[in-house]
């Protein structure tokens, strides 16, 4: 998958985020945060790892919705720290239950965020597809539900939200 139009979009996005609400100072962590938050809504819709219940998981639609929300946080950190030059998607999908992915991927955001070197950045990008490639999304599947979300934020920030 091309990241470069969406590393674009993504940083049009922030441009547009930060002017409107008049965002001066370092956002690299509060991203980080909100990644790592979207990362766990999105395990909330699998319920991989709720063993207690017998309620499967959200339907298909919104857990690709959730699954972008992070890919917006992740294209974002990558822009911050000018590692936007990553032009394809690093593909090296380990056989892992969906539980163990999430961890891998929430290990690999921490480590990003404490050293924020482009081999880390690579490796969230590695674990995270890893977690499409487990959930049945396609690539073509998950641009499309990009761009769907990336144009729904911004009719969400000019209505105040």
């Amino acid at each position: 998958m091309k990241l470069k139009p969406l590393f674009n979009m993504q940083r049009n996005l922030d441009t547009y985020i930060q002017t409107e609400k008049n965002i001066t100072h370092d956002v690299f962590l509060e991203k980080g945060l909100a990644l790592l938050v979207e990362l766990a809504e999105l395990a909330n819709e699998t319920r991989c790892f709720k063993f207690w219940s017998s309620k499967g998981p959200s339907e298909k639609d919104v857990i690709l919705e959730e699954y972008v929300d992070s890919i917006h946080f992740l294209l974002s950190l990558g822009n911050e720290m000018k590692l936007d030059d990553l032009e394809l998607w690093p593909v090296d999908h380990p056989e892992e239950s969906l539980t163990l992915l999430f961890l891998h991927t929430h290990t690999s955001i921490n480590q990003f965020l404490l050293e924020p070197t482009k081999g880390n950045y690579e490796d969230i990008w590695s674990w995270y597809g890893a977690v499409a490639t487990n959930l049945g999304f396609t690539h073509e599947q998950i641009i499309q539900a990009y761009l769907d979300k990336n144009e729904k934020n911004y009719e969400r920030q000019r209505s105040g939200y």
